[in-house]
């Protein structure tokens, strides 16, 4: 066999060469190039195999290749993938009446992704209140550790600083309240706020829950204050935590609800789901989308949330999800100096370490496993849905491994 010259250039190298010359530098990626996937692992050209708890960062419920899935995008792509809203089409209107049947809202918007979802929410909550108070009430309240997006308004209501510095000025009129302090909110909120936005669980923030009771106050002092409630559910929505929405945990009512990641089982897409109170005042012209809703994408989000919203599936969530805290919390009973908490609800769990997560990843990639951090201390785990109990098993086998090895 032919030995390769010293300067042979493989076509991986060939691939990451070209991506670091065509396309701006914006993620810092491993050294191997993801190929396919099946189920819950990722393949590389390499042909090594990576068990997959980062699901496209909580986007890939039904994990990969899904046969279903794959079936109803391509019928669809042979009908019609796209016409632009100034047309009737049938699949954005059956996935907006599953949304409404199975959540508190009356109306729906769609989008392209979570950012443009969190963005949707934050006009509608302005006309909202310009309708019903005139003019001035403008402002936002978010809390410490959120993210929301990476356009500006969405920007504007995330706390992390790194973020935020190199691009202001963004949307003015966000104050930070401490998520769980419900005097610290009551005391963010004036006369200027149109509306209040937290997530029921953190995702980049480090995957924190924001606990029912605070949920519940939250929600009474926006009652008492004549603001609205958004929830951003677009990581811990659409069956992440072994409910459909996060809200249901708490029984807490939002008056908006923003969604993306798994909608549309990978296919970018977003939503906005809104009450009667806040849709009433949204009049033909105020917002709009090209792309938003085509028919590819509903069509795809209509047979995930077919599969999701089924009880047994959701069950199923739920006990998985319990399996992996209790297996993380044996880890953290094992590795008392090195892993500070475990927190999170169904298949949204955070492991926080007593060190930086980052320099761990490349020895989960060199076992096989894929992970991401949320924050600097934090191993994020969202598998996909569809994971079972023995590749839990492997991931956290992987995990001691790596622990023991790590110092902190």
């Amino acid at each position: 066999m032919k030995k390769k010259s010293a300067q042979t250039v493989t076509e991986d190298e060939k691939i990451i060469q070209d991506e670091a010359k065509y396309l701006l530098g914006t993620y810092q990626r491993p050294k191997f190039v993801i190929e396919k996937g099946y189920g819950c692992y990722l393949y590389d050209t390499e042909g090594k195999r990576y068990l997959d708890m980062v699901s496209g960062i909580a986007v890939n419920a039904l994990g990969y290749a899904d046969e279903g899935l794959s079936r109803v995008i391509t019928e669809q792509a042979r009908k019609l993938i796209h016409c632009s809203n100034l047309y009737h089409t049938a699949p954005h209107v059956k996935l907006a009446r599953v949304l409404v049947e199975n959540s508190f809202a009356d109306k729906v918007f769609f989008c392209n992704s979570g950012a443009e979802a969190v963005e949707g929410a934050m006009k509608l909550a302005r006309k909202w209140a310009l309708k019903t108070f005139g003019c001035g009430k403008t402002g936002f309240v978010a809390f410490t550790g959120s993210f929301h997006g990476r356009t500006f308004g969405a920007l504007a209501l995330t706390d992390r600083e790194k973020y935020r510095l190199p691009f202001e000025p963004l949307v003015p009129g966000a104050r930070f309240a401490h998520l769980g302090d419900v005097d610290d909110a009551e005391s963010k909120i004036s006369t200027d706020t149109s509306a209040v936005i937290v997530e029921p669980i953190q995702g980049e923030g480090g995957m924190n829950p924001a606990g029912p009771r605070f949920l519940a106050a939250l929600a009474d002092l926006c009652r008492r204050k004549d603001v609205l409630l958004i929830f951003d559910e677009v990581q811990c929505g659409l069956g992440r935590t072994g409910r459909l929405f996060a809200y249901q945990h708490s029984g807490v009512i939002p008056d908006m609800l923003c969604l993306a990641k798994p909608l549309a089982g990978g296919l970018p897409m977003g939503a906005v789901l809104a009450s009667e109170r806040v849709a009433q005042c949204i009049e033909s012209g105020d917002h709009a989308t090209t792309f938003g809703g085509g028919p590819l994408v509903s069509a795809a989000a209509i047979e995930v949330l077919r599969r999701i919203r089924r009880p047994s599936f959701l069950q199923a969530v739920r006990d998985k999800g319990e399996f992996l805290l209790g297996r993380l919390k044996q880890l953290k009973q094992r590795f008392p100096d090195k892993v500070v908490a475990v927190r999170g609800l169904g298949l949204m769990v955070g492991v926080e370490l007593s060190f930086k997560a980052a320099p761990l990843l490349q020895q989960f990639y060199d076992r096989g496993v894929l992970v991401c951090t949320a924050g600097e201390r934090v191993i994020r785990v969202v598998p996909p849905l569809v994971i079972s109990k023995r590749q839990i098993d492997i991931f956290v086998r992987a995990f001691a491994h790596v622990l023991e090895q790590a110092k902190n």
